[in-house]
């Protein structure tokens, strides 16, 4: 007999050991939950399939939330099932073997949002120890986008088979969310929520904030529980008194087309609440015909000014915080006090690299005018359509040469040589007959601008073509979640600080740069010394514009390419040169710092609107001329007489 018992235990050991190996029985088990899950009742057959461990649970899962799961109406087996017409090709769900089989007899099971929720967080508890990484990190993303407090036992389970350096990271830092929010020993969350206080992403903060989130109430004495701060009622009456009304701690307020009805539907003998008919032309009479019919239950009471200030000042408005421990919520306030600083600093820091980086941009598109409006003297109204040659030259080579990489390293020397020969031209052709004529040169230059304009749109088109940068300036440099900077402008602050360097090279290490420097203060003199002042302002003019058009490929990487570009950094360059003082290299550069900076400045003050950003921009500069008309580096010698 005891024989036989044990041979029966075995038995029953083994279908039992075999049916936990097998997924369909344990759907079969759960069925009628399977077939049609709510959220209460589906919880029941998730934690029968964790506890199997089975591979082919995670699988399972993934296609249940997706709804490709279907059932035999005949067999009530089930299946992971792709529909074709009214064909189903069935896969089973724990062989992987497949068939097909007619739609009309199998029905699709269709869990709704909440109950795919439950079944998310299940499949993640799978996916943490997935071996493949890409799952994990999806798991880990699908942790931070829902937080719940049944997710921290499994996180911390995965954590030490994890030998991924990343994803080990990220593990940890959803370990300390999730024990700042939800762990059960108070001690442990407030080392976590300390150790948040380096943290400046904005899921900490998030964190924090929901740590501190508050519910707003009102009483008629000091309620209890963790409150935030007492609010002043005084700073909105309306809305305050209309919480109270709402708490049942106040009459209502009684419209006045109320009052008027109801004196009127309750005229007696020629009499309201009393009161003759003749003297209801008063507001205070009014308002005491009415409390008369209040007083005898009629009407319900009048609520004057004064009883609402009165009320609101019995009351205690309030914010109570939503956790319960005070000690919670005062760590978690003094680390998002701690996290707010240092994001206040890190924010400080980006506005810099903004601006260093318009400036950089600014500089770029100015550096050219320096040499012909500042060296030179002319006011070339043509100088943006230069830049956007260069632009229009970077995208004719991209066409050429696919490889964004060498095309880039051809179309900047190319860009140089076509606007370096460009200027050259205007310059034999209009501007030698205009030096010492500012105003026939401006009107001339700017009608060259208009040409130069319309070329470019019977040639491109009025539509922005594109400038492509190499898969290297791609992307951004994070420093944080607060401080990044692209890599297409850390190469414009690059190529910014090279020609700064190469025109100062060239201005004070050269011959060209010395015959500039003669002509400029005293062409006759330098005449007289054996140096030609045409030639030296043919080249100067032609390297002014070269420059430019190097500018416009580095501009071009970043804005659009249309043949109005340049007419938009027209404006900025004349003031930076003027700004920084003319004829200076480094009074450029100071000038273009200014704008940029001042520029990104107003823009954070008004993020909302740049037009105006750029008004208050050009009226600072208005003011700033006209206590130092030149400029920041003013000239010195004989330079600064003329």
């Amino acid at each position: 007999m005891v024989r036989v018992l044990l041979s029966l235990m075995w038995l029953l050991a083994s279908v039992s050991l075999a049916s936990a190996q097998d997924l369909q029985s344990i759907l079969q088990t759960h069925a009628q939950e399977v077939a049609k899950p709510s959220r209460n009742s589906v919880g029941v057959v998730l934690d029968d399939m964790v506890a199997s461990g089975l591979p082919q649970v995670p699988v399972f899962l993934e296609q249940w939330i997706a709804r490709s799961v279907w059932q035999d109406d005949a067999t009530g087996l089930f299946y992971i099932a792709s529909e074709d017409d009214n064909t189903l090709t069935l896969r089973d769900v724990d062989s992987g073997e497949e068939t097909t089989a007619s739609s009309e007899v199998f029905s699709q099971l269709r869990p709704n949002g909440g109950v795919r929720r439950v079944i998310g967080t299940a499949l993640v508890q799978f996916q943490l120890s997935d071996p493949d990484p890409v799952r994990r990190q999806a798991a880990l993303d699908s942790i931070s986008r829902r937080s719940d407090a049944s997710q921290l036992e499994p996180l911390l389970a995965a954590l030490a088979g994890e030998d991924d350096p990343a994803l080990r990271a990220r593990k940890e830092q959803l370990i300390n969310f999730l024990t700042a929010r939800f762990g059960d020993d108070p001690e442990q969350r407030v080392a976590a929520i300390a150790s948040l206080s380096s943290d400046t992403s904005v899921e900490a903060r998030a964190v924090l904030s929901q740590i501190l989130a508050v519910d707003s109430g009102v009483a008629s004495a000091q309620p209890a529980g963790n409150i935030a701060r007492i609010l002043d009622p005084m700073e909105d009456r309306a809305a305050s008194y209309e919480d109270l009304v709402e708490a049942g701690l106040a009459p209502a307020i009684v419209p006045a087309s109320e009052v008027r009805a109801a004196l009127e539907a309750n005229i007696v003998d020629g009499r309201v609440g009393g009161i003759p008919l003749a003297q209801l032309n008063r507001q205070d009479r009014r308002d005491d015909a009415y409390r008369a019919l209040a007083r005898d239950g009629i009407v319900p009471p009048l609520v004057t000014q004064d009883d609402i200030t009165t009320a609101l000042q019995n009351a205690v408005f309030y914010e109570v915080y939503d956790e319960d421990d005070p000690i919670i919520t005062n760590a978690a306030r003094a680390t998002l006090d701690a996290i707010q600083t240092r994001v206040g600093w890190a924010q400080t820091l980006d506005l810099t690299l903004d601006g260093l980086s318009l400036a950089s941009i600014y500089f770029l598109a100015a550096i050219g005018l320096a040499i012909t409006f500042g060296q030179m003297g002319v006011i070339n109204m043509a100088h943006g359509e230069f830049i956007m040659m260069g632009a229009y030259t970077g995208y004719v080579v991209q066409l050429i040469l696919p490889n964004y990489t060498v095309s880039l390293i051809v179309a900047l020397p190319l860009a140089f040589a076509i606007t370096f020969g460009a200027g050259i031209v205007m310059e034999r052709l209009v501007i030698r007959h205009l030096y010492h004529r500012p105003l026939e040169t401006l009107l001339a230059t700017f009608g060259i601008s208009i040409a130069l304009q319309q070329i470019a749109k019977n040639i491109f088109g009025t539509q922005a073509r594109p400038l492509t940068s190499p898969d290297w300036l791609g992307g951004a440099l994070v420093i944080s979640d607060v401080i990044q900077i692209s890599y297409i402008r850390i190469a414009i602050f690059v190529l910014a600080l090279v020609f700064l360097f190469a025109l100062l090279y060239i201005l004070k290490r050269t011959r060209l740069g010395l015959e500039v420097r003669a002509v400029t203060q005293n062409p006759g003199m330098a005449a007289s010394m054996g140096i030609n002042p045409d030639r030296i302002n043919m080249m100067t003019f032609g390297l002014g514009s070269g420059i430019a058009g190097v500018a416009g490929v580095g501009i071009g990487l970043y804005a659009q390419v249309t043949s109005e570009m340049g007419a938009n950094y027209i404006v900025q360059s004349f003031m930076t040169v003027v700004v920084g003082g003319v004829g200076s290299v480094f009074g450029t550069l100071a000038g273009a710092g200014l704008i940029g900076f001042l520029q990104k400045g107003i823009e954070w003050l008004n993020p909302s609107n740049t037009l105006a950003a750029q008004t208050y921009m050009i009226l600072f500069i208005i003011l700033f001329i006209q206590f130092r008309p030149k400029g920041i580096v003013a000239p010195k010698g004989r330079a600064a007489a003329d």
